[in-house]
């Protein structure tokens, strides 16, 4: 079968018999049991998905498909869908079934997608390069010695490979961006608030996104319409009205873009990144495009504030997970108090493990003005900072991550080599702007780079319009895993 970029390409198919649903579903099939040793997903949907064809093939010869009619898409195991397992990466939920389904899932359902399989990813979503999930590391289709990034690892390598058509991720402070940069794909970043967190299992709760993988900025534009927008059962979910981005014109005049000039001097930036970066820019210039050098006067706090803002909530988040309630139990308990301290040390894993610490560490009483309130009084000044930016600025430009993707076990002994792998995707999530990673190329071991665009707050169809526009100047230079 023919490797389709886009799914309006799908959809012209199936109007012409090209091909049906129920072959494309047995395609992804068989590449993800051909492609079993990457650890893409860990639970797939054969019979499930099969069904759900056929019923959409009668649909669309009846005329009453929906928009995503011909869409295999695959789900981070953080997000719940009814009936289905929902494990987040870890021994604390095995074996624990998801009750209902999160409003973006069911989305994406109501416009007759075809959920094919759950994807791998970081435990609870703490992680930089999927090597943190409990039932085992997901390695990058580019190069198998190589992380795929995380946390979406999972996600990101089912559609680098070709095992789905698109993936639903989830993004904290990079966890879409930064391994669809090291897999070669499109990783989108909404606004926070754009989409529900309704059935997101979570992490960070006012950091967390969910946002798509996909191999096209038009069929990232397309997934983040239908699940975007009001739902009663999320109180942080905006209820500002989520523009047509399919319908936008395709970008025309000149832009204003800042870049950051330490993601371009910096020595720690792998030197074919800054390379590629520069020429991009340069491109950009010659293009009649206003390129001017930018600083971040806290972009030194960036990481600092991500990492206590995070840990605490995530503290305050996990600590619903006590082996009383649901998932994991210790069988070697005696009372209250060595259940909750066994069941919770047997069922996270050591990153997650440290991360409540910390987190407990920075709220608790002779700590927490001289962190959380510190970090929360920062946050602020960087939200400032960067509407001040975006005053001048239609976008801000920058690599996705300082290197392409490492070699696994590289970083796992050095937790801050590991956390600077987020230096430049974090701020997005710390201020809630929108951000966007396409490809821009390969180094000379062929393993794929990424650059970034963020836009100001809720300006996506604009940032997405400029993203499809860049697609088509750093095209020559993509990276395709064959599917």
């Amino acid at each position: 079968m023919k490797e389709y970029l886009t799914l309006t390409e799908i959809q012209n198919d199936l109007r012409e018999g090209g091909v049906t649903c129920v072959q494309l579903v047995d395609h992804y099939l068989d590449k993800i049991s051909s492609q079993a040793h990457l650890n893409a997903f860990v639970d797939v949907y054969d019979k499930e998905a099969k069904a759900q064809a056929i019923c959409v093939d009668e649909k669309l010869k009846n005329g009453t498909a929906g928009r995503l009619a011909g869409l295999v898409v695959g789900l981070k195991d953080v997000l719940s869908h009814k009936g289905h397992a929902l494990q987040a990466g870890s021994q604390i939920l095995k074996s624990y079934e998801a009750p209902y389904t999160a409003t973006a899932v069911q989305r994406l359902l109501d416009e007759d997608a075809i959920v094919i399989g759950r994807q791998n990813c970081d435990e609870f979503a703490m992680g930089s390069s999927n090597e943190n999930s409990s039932l085992g590391p997901v390695l990058n289709a580019a190069d198998n010695t190589k992380v795929p990034g995380g946390s979406s690892g999972g996600s990101a390598v089912a559609v680098q490979a070709g095992l789905c058509h698109a993936s639903i991720g989830s993004d904290t402070g990079g966890s879409v961006r930064q391994p669809a940069a090291f897999c070669g794909v499109v990783g989108l970043k909404p606004s926070y608030g754009r989409i529900s967190r309704w059935g997101l299992i979570a992490y960070a709760s006012s950091f967390d996104c969910i946002g798509p993988i996909t191999k096209s900025v038009e069929d990232a534009a397309l997934l983040l319409e239908v699940m975007a927008g009001y739902d009663e059962f999320d109180s942080t979910v905006s209820s500002k009205e989520v523009p047509t981005y399919t319908t936008q014109k395709s970008w025309s005049g000149k832009a204003r873009i800042g870049y950051l000039k330490d993601s371009i001097e910096s020595e720690s930036i792998a030197p074919e990144i800054r390379k590629n970066t520069i020429d991009l820019l340069n491109k950009l210039r010659e293009d009649g495009h206003e390129v001017e050098p930018v600083e971040m006067s806290l972009l030194e706090y960036l990481l600092p504030t991500y990492y206590i803002l995070t840990t605490a909530e995530a503290s305050s988040n996990l600590s619903r997970f006590d082996g009383v309630r649901y998932g994991h139990r210790s069988a070697e308990s005696k009372d209250l108090e060595s259940m909750y301290k066994l069941s919770r040390t047997e069922g996270f894993g050591d990153e997650v493990r440290k991360r409540i610490l910390l987190g407990t560490f920075v709220l608790s009483a002779s700590y927490y003005d001289a962190y959380y309130t510190k970090a929360q009084c920062v946050r602020r000044l960087v939200r400032e900072e960067t509407q001040r930016f975006f005053e001048k600025f239609d976008f801000l430009l920058s690599p996705v991550t300082p290197t392409t993707a490492f070699t696994l076990g590289e970083k796992t002994e050095d937790p801050l080599q590991m956390y600077l792998a987020d230096i430049f995707t974090v701020q997005a999530n710390v201020v809630g702007c929108p951000a966007i990673s396409i490809p821009n190329g390969v180094d000379q071991d062929g393993m794929p780079i990424g650059v970034q665009i963020m836009a100001t707050a809720f300006d996506e169809a604009k940032m997405l319009s400029f993203a499809g526009y860049l697609s088509g100047v750093t095209a020559k230079d993509n990276v395709a895993v064959s599917a």
